[in-house]
């Protein structure tokens, strides 16, 4: 969703009739941003990392406001239900795992990896499912340490797979992910990652300078479902990246890819053996805010392990500098509603990557953007 749209009214208390549990005639006027979304909710979005999912503790996660409770059934298989109990709306997260079920708080209702309504204390003790009582249960994928879940239509669900992190597992490649709260709509966020401009002014010292602005060329091509930006300016670097990550004098070559609805990669390169990716995954809580889980991958050969304890607070203080400036937009936004941005030839990117999302948040009606290629002149 766009950061123009109206700011979303408070969801209803679930009991029946909408997809999302609110009341039939409230489906049209009030629906949770996961039914107002076009099309981006077909897509898998991250819901946790891995390990934060376990048999012995909830965990609590939300997208396009749809409170999802995470555990491991008697399996070990993550389950993603909606976080609602039937009975009187309590939110299962806060309430105990055992023998691969969910209690709720509240009354002690009870709930299988599956959904089914197995334990109804004031009615008996007695563990058995409850034809036709059960709760929404959501897709679910782990892969490269990430839960995924699919919040669209199930049978849709197999037309995507959940985004493969580059060179995870690789040899000579190493990682780490940090888990950063946003301000801002994910085409807003998206946007800001992709965009290089705003480097020597927000992260000025730390990765470009506003004094060192130099002409530079860029090729964007935008396909059915990504855009593609390559950059040309043989004497770029970043940062350290002159005693660290290039001792050896080669060019640096850049590259930014977006893949929708909510993905970026933005890789630097010196050579074919030297050089680190960062790809950023962001899943929306709200209009307004959300979660993006940032994974560094990266190969520096003998220097992998002074990298590995150089880089998480470098581009930590990066990241947050970004959190920062995102705070700003994202209030002036929402204190002159409608988007009304000038653009540049460096805004070309932007473009791209909005009429993807915007095409996709109107449901996919009338003709798509058409691929397209072309090229850029700008100061960075």
């Amino acid at each position: 969703m766009q950061s123009h749209a109206p700011t979303p009214s408070i969801p209803v208390p679930a009991i029946a009739g909408c997809p999302d549990g609110r009341p039939t005639d409230a489906c049209e006027t009030r629906p949770i941003m996961r039914f107002r979304c076009g099309t981006l909710n077909e897509n898998w979005y991250i819901a946790a990392l891995s390990r934060q999912v376990t048999a012995k503790k909830p965990f609590a996660s939300t997208i396009m406001e749809e409170p999802i409770v995470l555990f491991r059934g008697a399996d070990g298989r993550a389950t993603a239900l909606i976080d609602r109990c039937l009975h009187r709306n309590a939110a299962l997260s806060k309430g105990d795992l055992f023998d691969g079920c969910i209690g709720c708080p509240y009354h002690g209702w009870t709930y299988n990896a599956e959904g089914e309504l197995v334990i109804v204390p004031s009615e008996s003790p007695e563990k058995r499912a409850r034809e036709g009582r059960r709760l929404e249960r959501f897709l679910v994928r782990e892969q490269d340490g990430f839960v995924w879940v699919y919040l669209g239509t199930p049978e849709r669900a197999a037309e995507k797979e959940p985004f493969r992190f580059p060179h995870a597992g690789e040899e000579g490649w190493r990682s780490y992910v940090m888990l950063t709260p946003f301000d801002g709509d994910v085409t807003d966020l998206v946007e800001n990652f992709m965009d290089v401009p705003h480097t020597a002014f927000v992260h000025s010292g730390w990765f470009r300078k506003a004094a060192n602005v130099k002409r530079a060329e860029a090729t964007i091509e935008r396909t059915a479902d990504a855009v593609h930006v390559e950059y040309f300016q043989p004497d770029d670097s970043i940062g350290f990246s002159k005693w660290l990550l290039n001792p050896d004098g080669r060019v640096m070559t850049h590259t930014d890819r977006f893949f929708m609805p909510n993905l970026t990669r933005v890789d630097y390169m010196w050579g074919e053996r030297r050089g680190f990716v960062i790809t950023s995954q962001i899943t929306p809580i709200t209009p307004e805010r959300a979660m993006v889980y940032t994974a560094i991958t990266f190969r520096f050969g003998v220097f992998n392990p002074l990298a590995r304890w150089l880089l998480p607070p470098y581009t930590r203080t990066v990241i947050q500098q970004d959190v920062r400036i995102m705070e700003v937009q994202t209030g002036n936004l929402r204190r002159f509603g409608a988007r009304r941005f000038s653009g540049t030839a460096a805004d070309e990117i932007h473009r791209a990557i909005e009429s993807l999302r915007d095409h996709a948040a109107a449901g996919e009606v009338g003709p798509p953007p058409e691929p397209r290629s072309t090229r850029i002149e700008f100061w960075m």
